[in-house]
């Protein structure tokens, strides 16, 4: 299947979170009414193939979608235990099934977006001209020549590592778990528990309860490698057996993810394409957090177009470079062993309301709240860190 029309105003190259928040945006804003959009994506999002987790204070642009969120939240290790202070935040997660459903019917409704089946293979761009190589299914490679003022690419390609560079992943196994009694507080979450075993490097589980007898235990890593399934199984179900007390339970729902953890430098704007979400650096290198990075990019992008003409979308501006370097920072800990995942997590929540820290993770904070966090961590690790960063 190849697009009706051979000019666009925009193209979208990846058709996922990111995409799909600034397409919503762009019908929803009443801007950009008679405008005609391309989307090509290999699939089309109907499953429930993630969730999105995320802390946020009153109502977010997506909240008609949250499945569930939480007022109180928990952070366990050997170090440090204790609810932590949201000061008015709370954890919210969305499930993919109900953030697509709910995208894909706001941009059906506005008949502007044109869906097209097939997988990017290369790109090039010469002024307006789009030029896109694509494999469609059954397995054909076409080529494809468009014209459209501007192109945005989500489709994340890991660079090839460079000298200095850490690349670690966040990957994590998660159940869906039902048991016979009441064995969960439904209010009451865990955001990391560092309780189990840190042979493999940074491991921590978190539960996020759907009522008393329901919740998501997801098992997660900060490590270079992955891990067998079978270690994977392991230790949820060790979890689930001497952390949480549970003996018998039903897996209604599994889930797996991969996310990239890197102090590769992404740009927003590179040969003619604008790149969001995790190709365009929105995953948060030092936690992982991807959600909120996309719905603010896509903020951003949704003003700058209506307050300036396209062009002016070059000089769009992202948060200060003091964060990515912070990030940096902490990943290069983590990655050479100066300072053990489990003991910085638990001394910046013993040490640090949680709210400032969700701050900081947001890249939202001031240079005093900053400067209070990095001095409630020890310093040699840490300077070993930036010297190697620097």
């Amino acid at each position: 299947m190849s697009p009706r029309h051979t000019r666009y105003d925009m193209i979208f190259l990846g058709g996922g979170c990111a995409a799909l928040s600034l397409l919503v945006r762009l019908v929803q804003s009443g801007q950009f009414a008679g405008l005609r959009f391309l989307v090509v994506d290999p699939d089309r999002k109907t499953a429930n193939d993630r969730t999105w987790c995320f802390w946020e204070k009153g109502s977010g642009y997506f909240e008609k979608v949250v499945y569930r969120q939480w007022e109180q939240l928990d952070f366990y290790s050997s170090d440090f235990s204790a609810p932590l202070s949201l000061d008015g935040y709370r954890y919210k997660m969305i499930r993919g099934v109900d953030f697509y459903a709910h995208c894909l019917d706001v941009l059906e409704r506005s008949g502007q977006v044109e869906w097209v089946s097939a997988t990017v293979t290369a790109v090039t761009r010469f002024a307006d001209q789009v030029v896109l190589q694509v494999d469609t299914n059954p397995s054909t490679s076409l080529t494809w020549n468009l014209t459209a003022p501007l192109v945005f690419n989500s489709i994340y390609k890991p660079a090839v590592t460079s000298s200095g560079q850490v690349d670690l992943l966040q990957h994590f196994k998660g159940w869906v778990i039902e048991t016979s009694g009441s064995e969960f507080h439904s209010q009451r979450a865990t955001l990391m528990d560092f309780r189990v075993s840190q042979q493999e490097g940074t491991t921590f589980v978190y539960v996020m309860p759907f009522s008393e007898r329901r919740a998501l235990v997801e098992y997660t890593l900060f490590t270079k490698s992955l891990l067998t399934p079978a270690a994977y199984e392991q230790g949820l179900r060790a979890y689930i057996q001497e952390q949480l007390g549970i003996k018998e339970y039903q897996v209604t729902e599994e889930e797996f993810g991969v996310i990239p953890m890197t102090t590769q430098s992404f740009s927003f704007y590179k040969d003619g394409i604008f790149n969001l979400g995790t190709a365009g650096g929105q995953t948060k290198a030092s936690s992982g957090y991807t959600f909120q990075f996309i719905q603010k990019q896509s903020d951003r992008i949704v003003r700058q177009l209506i307050q300036a003409s396209s062009g002016g979308l070059q000089q769009l501006k992202g948060d200060p470079a003091r964060f990515r370097f912070y990030d940096q920072v902490l990943l290069q800990v983590l990655a050479k062993g100066y300072w053990p995942g489990d003991k910085v997590f638990a001394r910046l929540f013993e040490r640090n309301m949680a709210s400032r820290i969700f701050r900081f993770l947001d890249n939202e904070t001031a240079w005093p709240e900053e400067l209070a966090i990095i001095s409630s961590l020890p310093t040699w690790p840490f300077l070993r860190g930036a010297a190697v960063t620097l």
